[in-house]
């Protein structure tokens, strides 16, 4: 058994989760009584977004073990992930009183409260996790994302004290080192600075993740390939009749959170945050058919009842978020990948395209250390080629799906004239005017994105032509941006 626990930890470590789970149950078959390989195997399950079946791991870890501050803190997490935080800010709480100086457990905390939107209480609990472990450059990147760091901070102080060091440290505590300096760096006005923390923090990032840069762009090629016009309509007409998913889809930083806190600040809205839920619905049906490829190709291997059977799945996993609501927003940002899909499988859904200056968009996106997925966004040049593969298959979608499918809205326009556009996007979305979405910035309810802050301010301007401070550091971006990309058969390119 000893053996087999090495290897499963080998495994983990290599980020072999699934693997390293089919070894964690070999152990638990023979003996089921071990605290440590249930939280090993949680974990593992959490990974993989098997989230149900890590918390129900974890709970049977804690129940052979109910002091175990680092399950506790894990199930916190997988908790706070299916959009429970009640939960989970009760079991970090639980934590850090069996445990005071568990910097972690603060950390976390400080993590669950920002997307509450009690931002002075999350920089507490933050400074804390500082406080009980001052070398750990994660916390610093947090700390920024909840307050403002000036030149005169002391923990501006810390982070170039930590910098003076940066030798010493590991890459992944370096990136966060450099992401938290740009911070500090962007606030006094220093862009130079800046940009060359956010240059170094991009390539330490990009260093650590599998980005198979090849192959993503060829699946946005080749979905344009397979839902052509003709095999959109010779499908069209089945699918799932429900009307409550909104969709709301685009880049990254591109206003898909504000356009969802308007709409969540809706009574008959509930928003739901980036679901991975459609595509574990299109996972869920290829189950159903042995040996069938994967999407895009997956599609014409679909028969009318299996368009049915995906809406169905996913309308049924958005309920359980909110079962009494009449509309749900999802803001998954890559779903814009399966909007034919969406059009075959839920044809009363609604599909939001939230459009932004490129240039203002993938800046922004190559400013944020995101916490999740976005592999794409740590190169200039890979940012503007994948920017410009998603454009390339929105103005696909635009001439193969019904007139007036998809939603536009424009965050330069939004911002121009808030209340004109907004009652597009609600008319859109068949919701009677409601002028709470014109206040949406008071509106109470989980964040759990990049713009937790923004989205509680009134709409303002000054991130319109960002870009501009850092032009004369854009020329691959620009570059990529400004070239054709090469269109499908029977489709046509982008400039």
């Amino acid at each position: 058994m000893l053996a087999i626990a090495d290897q499963a930890m080998a495994l983990h470590r290599a980020g072999r989760f699934a693997d390293a789970a089919v070894h964690y149950r070999q152990i638990l078959a023979l003996k089921s009584d071990l605290p440590v390989i249930l939280n090993n195997l949680g974990h593992a399950l959490a990974e993989m977004g098997s989230l149900d079946a890590a918390v129900e791991t974890y709970r049977r870890s804690l129940a052979l073990d109910r002091r175990n501050v680092e399950t506790l803190c894990n199930l916190a997490v997988a908790l706070a992930e299916l959009g429970r935080l009640d939960q989970a800010e009760a079991k970090l709480r639980r934590a850090i009183a069996i445990k005071p100086d568990c910097a972690g457990a603060h950390n976390n905390l400080g993590q669950i409260l920002k997307e509450r939107g009690c931002f002075a209480e999350a920089a507490r609990a933050m400074e804390k996790a500082i406080a009980l472990a001052p070398s750990t450059t994660s916390y610093y990147e947090n700390l920024g994302a909840v307050r403002r760091f000036n030149a005169a901070d002391p923990y501006v102080a810390a982070l170039e004290a930590l910098a003076e060091q940066a030798d010493r440290l590991g890459d992944k505590d370096r990136m966060h080192l450099n992401f938290a300096l740009a911070k500090a760096r962007e606030n006094d006005g220093d862009c130079d600075g800046a940009f060359a923390q956010l240059s170094a923090g991009n390539r330490l990032k990009r260093k650590l993740i599998g980005y198979d840069e090849a192959r993503e762009l060829d699946r946005l090629r080749r979905t344009q390939s397979v839902f052509d016009a003709d095999f959109i309509s010779s499908r069209g007409g089945g699918g799932d009749a429900s009307a409550v998913p909104i969709f709301i889809v685009g880049m990254p930083r591109s206003g898909t959170t504000l356009i969802e806190q308007i709409l969540a600040s809706h009574p008959q809205v509930f928003g739901a945050g980036e679901l991975g839920f459609f595509e574990q619905a299109v996972d869920a049906v290829r189950g159903t058919l042995p040996g069938a490829p994967a999407f895009p190709e997956l599609a014409p291997a679909l028969a009318e009842e299996h368009f049915y059977a995906l809406g169905r799945h996913y309308v049924d996993k958005l309920r359980e978020r909110a079962p009494n609501a009449a509309r749900i927003t999802d803001k998954m940002p890559g779903n814009f990948i399966f909007a034919g899909l969406i059009q075959l499988a839920l044809p009363r859904a609604t599909i939001i395209h939230a459009v932004r200056d490129p240039l203002d968009t993938c800046v922004s996106c190559f400013g944020v250390h995101f916490t999740r997925g976005q592999p794409q966004t740590y190169d200039l040049a890979e940012l503007g080629r994948y920017y410009r593969h998603y454009r390339s298959l929105m103005a696909h979608w635009r001439r193969v799906l019904p007139p007036g499918r998809i939603f536009e809205m424009r965050y330069e326009e939004l911002v121009a004239d808030t209340e004109a556009v907004t009652r597009r996007l609600l008319d859109h979305c068949g919701l009677a005017w409601d002028p709470r979405c014109l206040d949406f910035h008071r509106t109470e309810r989980p964040v759990r994105t990049a713009s937790a802050m923004q989205v509680r301010k009134p709409i303002y301007t000054s991130s319109i032509g960002r870009w501009r401070r850092y032009e004369k550091f854009l020329a691959p971006l620009q570059a990529e941006l400004e070239r054709s990309t090469v269109p499908t058969e029977g489709g046509d390119g982008c400039a």
